[in-house]
């Protein structure tokens, strides 16, 4: 298959690219590399340094059979802080990608949404697919509106599409500069001999999946041709607390954990109870513990 990437240099987007290059496929990934690395491209995929609001449209003329969307603004803080820049990016560009897929007949769209941001914050915990979507942030209300135009397209225009709904990624090559990610961020600083900072109290929890179990969970969606929303999660709650004592005893109780105020607009509690997309076939092949430690590893090789 001829398969498209947005996204592809960055964190989980690179993972996916090495896995469609192993199975065979021809992979193309777009990525502007504001916040992804041209180094984390597979040397056997086709690098295009573009912005996802520009045109792509040369792109999609070749022939492309799948897309996979994960370009993005990733920070919830940054959608607070600058919610026309959260819309540019995350819907303008998503709109721009589903414009291509329909005109150019795309076999499917995939689309990385989030399962950390969606729901609402009175919703029962593990949330389910039908938990209410009430976002509180810019960030999580775009992949929601990404959403609802992927279902309109699907019901007007035949566009196929599954939108996977991430609880909280982590795992080798994650940006460890702020852009998201705590496992990242605690490793650097840690090994960088940098206070850490856990906002507010540190008893919010969140739910915490490897990206390799993140990647099965795309090739399940193009392969078994899913449809729809799935959450891709634990369905355990984890505090940034434990996160950060976790990874602290991993590097033997070098780093300092100080406490910083709370942010507006996160949630307090979230974990994503996956058994829709479990009836599939996917599974967790990565414990917590597990997954630190190789993350830890990886950091350790490749940030000095």
């Amino acid at each position: 298959m001829k398969i498209l990437v947005t996204g592809g240099a960055g964190f989980i987007g690179s993972h996916l690219v090495d896995r469609l290059v192993e199975e065979g496929h021809e992979v193309i990934v777009i990525d502007d590399l504001s916040s992804g690395n041209r180094e984390n491209v597979n040397s056997k995929a086709m690098l295009i340094i573009r912005d996802i609001v520009d045109d792509v449209e040369d792109v999609f003329k070749e022939g492309i059979d799948y897309v996979f969307h994960l370009a993005a603004q990733m920070n919830v803080r940054v959608s607070l802080d600058n919610p026309e820049k959260d819309a540019k990016i995350n819907i303008l560009g998503g709109l721009n990608i589903i414009k291509n897929c329909v005109r150019y007949n795309v076999k499917k769209m995939i689309f990385s949404s989030t399962g950390g941001a969606i729901y609402s914050s009175k919703a029962e915990i593990p949330c389910d697919e039908n938990s209410e979507a009430k976002p509180e942030s810019p960030y999580g209300l775009a992949k929601l509106t990404i959403e609802n135009y992927l279902r309109i397209m699907e019901s007007t225009r035949g566009l196929n599409y599954c939108a996977l709904r991430y609880a909280n990624v982590y795992g080798p090559r994650q940006n460890a500069k702020g852009e998201a990610g705590v496992v990242s961020i605690f490793i650097s600083n840690f090994l960088n001999g940098r206070e850490s900072v856990v906002f507010g109290d540190g008893e919010q929890t969140r739910d915490y999946v490897f990206v390799n179990d993140v990647v099965d969970a795309n090739i399940i969606a193009m392969e078994k041709n899913l449809k729809g929303a799935f959450n891709v999660g634990t369905g355990i709650e984890v505090s940034v607390n434990e996160i950060a004592n976790k990874i602290n005893k991993l590097m033997k109780d070098s780093g300092k954990i100080i406490h910083g105020k709370a942010v507006i607009g996160e949630l307090r509690r979230n974990a994503l109870d996956a058994n829709k997309l479990k009836s599939e076939g996917w599974s967790l092949n990565n414990d917590l513990d597990e997954g630190l430690k190789k993350t830890v590893e990886w950091f350790k090789k490749n940030l000095f």
